[in-house]
């Protein structure tokens, strides 16, 4: 880990931006910077947690532990806040955080975190409005797993790192298919049997872990539909 200086920062979040030079020190003196390989483990489920995370760069996927086994929850790509719940919350952190790539991440103490908020209003506004972000994505998230069939739920998260994680229509899946199956309710097995499915209809085309979308339309029509 290394100490880092928040003015000096291009990957600064936008609400590091409604901080003035001042506060943007505090921040600086209570920050590290740490970066991870992919597969390493940025924080563990139910440890105590002092920190804020803030990805820089890179992708996570976060894990929970249930009472028989683990699930995804979701994927998380840069630039974006790890563990703000706790912020309020016990200081213990409720889910596991891998990386996906190689991951550059800050960690900000989280008393100087509480602080920011308490005396900049534009911060503790930028901060509400990615927490009510990321609320909504999971209400829409959990009513696609529950009501969509799992055609429609693959259309879905096929959409999802389209749209939200790679702004692009070519892209090389971050999970294997078997993680792909744990993310979406399903099997590993009906996973690779669908994408077979989609490329045969030439909806995508898939090499390997390089997916092109061909069809958008389509594939919307099934992520509502299907």
């Amino acid at each position: 880990m290394k100490s880092v200086s928040c003015s000096a920062c291009l990957l600064k979040s936008k609400a590091a931006k409604s901080l003035d030079p001042s506060e943007l020190s505090i921040l600086g003196n209570s920050c590290v910077e740490a970066t991870f390989k992919k597969g390493e483990i940025i924080f563990k489920q139910n440890a105590l947690s002092s920190n804020i995370i803030y990805l820089q760069t890179g992708m996570v996927k976060l894990i929970i532990q249930g009472p028989q086994r683990s699930q995804i929850l979701r994927l998380k790509k840069a630039p974006d806040y790890l563990g703000l719940p706790t912020t309020m919350g016990n200081k213990i952190n409720h889910y596991s955080a891998v990386a996906l790539e190689e991951t550059t991440a800050c960690f900000i103490d989280i008393g100087v975190f509480r602080e920011l908020l308490r005396i900049n209003s534009d911060f503790s506004y930028e901060i509400i409005v990615e927490l009510c972000k990321n609320e909504l994505d999971q209400f829409n998230r959990t009513v696609k797993l529950v009501q969509n069939q799992i055609y429609g739920r693959l259309a879905a998260h096929l959409l999802y790192l389209s749209n939200k994680i790679y702004h692009s229509n070519e892209f090389n899946l971050p999970l294997k298919r078997n993680e792909i199956a744990d993310l979406v309710y399903t099997s590993r097995e009906t996973v690779s049997r669908i994408l077979n499915d989609l490329a045969r209809e030439d909806i995508i085309h898939i090499d390997g872990k390089k997916v092109r979308i061909l069809n958008i339309p389509i594939l919307e029509k099934i992520s509502i539909k299907g």
